[in-house]
This record gives structure tokens, sequence and C-alpha cells, in this order.
């Protein structure tokens, strides 16, 4: 039986009757259609939904959205600002890490929360940052390249 759960997603707040048993993932892509997460393995290994809950990466497809309630919920469509890209956004653009683009969205999500976190992390650092996040196409070393323009230097 659905309940009103009150979302707070990139900046603005959703009131939605929500299934206890739906995950942010699917809350995310059907009621309030913001795609960027993808659904890819449904079960936490490839990182194509990463997002953020609370500045924190998480896999959108292992939270259940109920559990989200009064929590702040940022998606890789909630970066950019008034038309500009976010830095590590742009960093990819110039450092070719999009390739074919799927696993771009959940990459850039978990690398942000690093640079949150810190802002000049070691290439060691970002590594460990993406290694949740599978690429098909084999772009880590533009992804890790990105990660380190986007860094502020030491």
């Amino acid at each position: 039986m659905a309940r009103d759960v009150l979302l707070d997603v990139n900046g603005e707040r959703h009131v939605l009757a929500i299934e206890p048993r739906r995950t942010l993932l699917d809350v995310l892509r059907r009621e309030l259609g913001l795609t960027g997460a993808k659904r890819a393995c449904d079960m936490g290994n490839c990182g194509a939904c990463t997002v953020h809950l609370d500045g924190r990466a998480v896999y959108s497809c292992l939270a259940l959205a109920v559990d989200c309630e009064g929590r702040a919920v940022t998606t890789i469509e909630g970066l950019a600002k008034d038309g500009a890209l976010d830095p590590l956004q742009a960093a990819f653009v110039a450092a070719d890490a999009l390739q074919c683009g799927y696993c771009t969205p959940g990459q850039v999500m978990s690398l942000r929360a690093l640079l949150n976190d810190n802002p000049s992390p070691s290439e060691e650092e970002i590594r460990r940052a993406v290694s949740g996040n599978l690429c098909r196409c084999g772009a880590y070393r533009n992804i890790v390249r990105a990660g380190l323009m986007a860094a502020q230097p030491k």
C-alpha cells in the first residue's frame, strides 16, 4: 500500500505516493523523470545508478525510496547550475572520459562525493572512489584523468 513520502531531490521537494518496496532508482526514473541514474544490474554491482544521499555516494537501486524521506538526494541532473556544467562534468568532457556515456553519471557522482570530502585527492583515492563503477568501454584512464583535472592543486 502506497504512502505519501516527502523527497528532497536536487533541492526541490516532492510529495509522492510510494509503495514501501520501491527503490529510489525506480522513483527517480519513473515518477520524477530523472533518468541520469541508470538501471543496469539492480544488485549494487555496477555503480550506474549512483546518486548522493546526504552528500554520500549510494547505489540508488539498493535504497528504498521511503527510507530517503527527510534526506537530501542529489542526482547527476542536480550538479549543473544555471546551465553551467559542474567543474567535474566539464573535466569529463575535456578528458574524453565519456565514451558511450552509460556509466558516466555514476562515475561523476562517485567522484563528486570524493571531491566534496577531499578537494585534493591522490590518484589512488580517485581510483578507489570509482572502483565500484563499471565501464564497459574501458575509459578508466580518462575517468581518472578527469578526476585529477577537477581536483584542486595541493
